[in-house]
């Protein structure tokens, strides 16, 4: 009897540039993908996938066209892959109700507290004296949208707060990159690593590492409670984050 043999896993950073970054040399969509034991699968890949996300027909294709640009090819038949992405992947219901209902709430003097301008999972990281950026107030609109035009394109099912997938073999999450890479469990497993040649391509990386945690160690990460609400989203960072 044949031994079965188990689905290859691979774990993906993106992180998201504006949907024309082709035209900002400092700020561009970066890929890495590494596998089960964190290494580097092909190369770090930066530029602009518009053009990519436009013209794949499934999440398939796409995962084939990012493998592609990384120098690297997806295996045929059942693989899992997990992405991590760096871009607020949703907005405050808050906000929502604003703009869809006209209901408002009071906004609170603070600005990290406004739930206009910052998702539950934002606000909880204020309160710890780190400073998340604003889909809403610091010009990363382009970003965030592109992000979730590829969530709703390619991974339009909610699994569960801050978990996206296709029902099949993909995942996606959110992270943070400038915080997540202060953990010193994920400084640890890239102590061999060399800075790659762009820091696009180094927070992709730290977005990699976090997906391999999320898929393989979730209890290394900091899950959502059940008061989230489930539309806003998750942003997935290490448990031993030291408050700022």
């Amino acid at each position: 009897m044949k031994a079965a043999t188990a689905t290859p896993s691979f774990f993906v950073g993106w992180d998201v540039g504006g949907w024309n970054c082709d035209k900002n040399a400092k700020s561009r969509d970066a890929i890495v993908v590494l596998d089960f034991a964190l290494n580097m699968v092909g190369q770090p890949w930066r530029g602009n996938l518009r053009e990519c996300i436009s013209t794949a027909r499934t999440t398939r294709d796409w995962l084939k066209a990012l493998f592609t640009k990384c120098k690297a090819e997806l295996p045929e038949g059942d693989v899992k892959i997990t992405m991590a992405i760096d871009t607020p992947l949703g907005f405050s219901s808050e906000f929502v109700s604003l703009i869809t209902r006209q209901v408002c709430v009071e906004p609170d003097a603070t600005s990290g507290r406004n739930r206009y301008l910052f998702r539950q999972t934002e606000r909880d990281l204020f309160e710890r004296g780190l400073k998340p950026l604003s889909a809403i107030k610091d010009m990363i609109g382009s970003q965030a949208t592109k992000g979730m035009h590829a969530l709703a394109k390619f991974a339009p099912q909610i699994k569960s707060c801050g978990v996206w997938t296709d029902g099949q073999g993909f995942c996606a999450i959110e992270s943070y990159p400038a915080v997540a890479g202060k953990s010193p469990l994920i400084k640890r497993l890239l102590r061999h690593h060399k800075s790659l040649h762009h820091r696009d391509q180094d927070d992709a990386r730290v977005c990699a590492v976090v997906a391999q945690l999320f898929s393989q160690k979730r209890e290394a990460l900091a899950a959502p409670t059940d008061d989230v609400p489930r539309n806003e989203g998750w942003i997935w960072i290490p448990q031993d984050i030291p408050n700022a």
